[in-house]
C-alpha cells in the first residue's frame, strides 16, 4: 500500500506495461520491451522498487483510506497522464508495508528478496538476487499527526496490519 521515500539515489521513469496492477512500495522488473512489471517468476529480475502506483481500485498512499482519490478524473492511476512510473534504483533507504509475513521475523541485516512484488526471506523468493536488507524490523510507524499510538503521532496505517519496515535497497 505505501512507500516512505527516507533516502533515495535515482529516481528513474519508466513506461509501464498494458493492463498491470502495481502499488506504490512493490518490487518491479522490465519485461523484454523495456516497460514496468510486477517481479513474478517470469519477470524474475528485479530493476527497483515502485514510487507510483497503478490501479483501477484503489490509492496506495501511505496512511490514506482505500477510497480516496487525490485526483479524481486519474480513478486511482498515477501513472495515466504520462504513462511512466516512478522506479527507485541503486540504492536509498525506504519504509514500506509491501512484505510477505515471513519477513516480519527477520533479523536485522537480513537479506531480502522479492516473491510476486513483496519483499521476502529466501525460502520463497523468485527472483534473481538479493533486492535489500532490513535496517529496521517490521513495526508502528509515526504519521506525523499528533496523536497517542506512538511518539506523540498516531500510527501510520497501511497493510501488513498497519506495519512497515524499512530497509535499504541493494538493486
Amino acid at each position: 500500500m505505501a512507500l516512505i521515500e527516507r533516502y533515495h539515489v535515482v529516481a528513474a521513469e519508466r513506461a509501464v506495461a498494458t493492463g498491470e496492477t502495481i502499488k506504490e512500495g512493490q518490487i518491479v522488473s522490465l519485461n523484454s520491451s523495456g516497460e514496468v512489471v510486477l517481479q513474478s517468476a517470469t519477470n524474475s529480475v528485479p530493476y527497483g522498487i515502485a514510487g507510483d502506483t497503478k490501479s483501477t481500485s484503489a490509492s496506495s498512499m501511505p496512511g490514506i483510506a482505500t477510497g480516496w482519490q487525490n485526483r479524481a478524473s486519474d480513478y486511482f492511476d498515477e501513472t495515466k497522464a504520462s504513462g511512466k512510473m516512478t522506479v527507485y534504483h541503486s540504492g536509498g533507504e525506504f519504509a514500506t508495508d509491501q512484505f510477505s509475513a515471513n519477513v516480519a521475523s527477520a533479523t536485522i541485516g537480513a537479506a531480502l528478496y522479492a516473491n510476486s512484488g513483496m519483499l521476502c526471506t529466501a525460502a520463497e523468493s523468485t527472483a534473481s538476487g538479493i533486492v535489500g536488507r532490513l535496517v529496521k524490523a517490521a513495526g508502528t510507524y509515526p504519521s506525523g499527526v499528533p496523536g497517542i499510538d506512538l511518539n506523540g503521532d498516531q500510527a501510520l496505517s497501511g497493510d501488513n496490519s498497519n506495519t512497515y519496515l524499512e530497509i535499504k535497497l541493494a538493486i
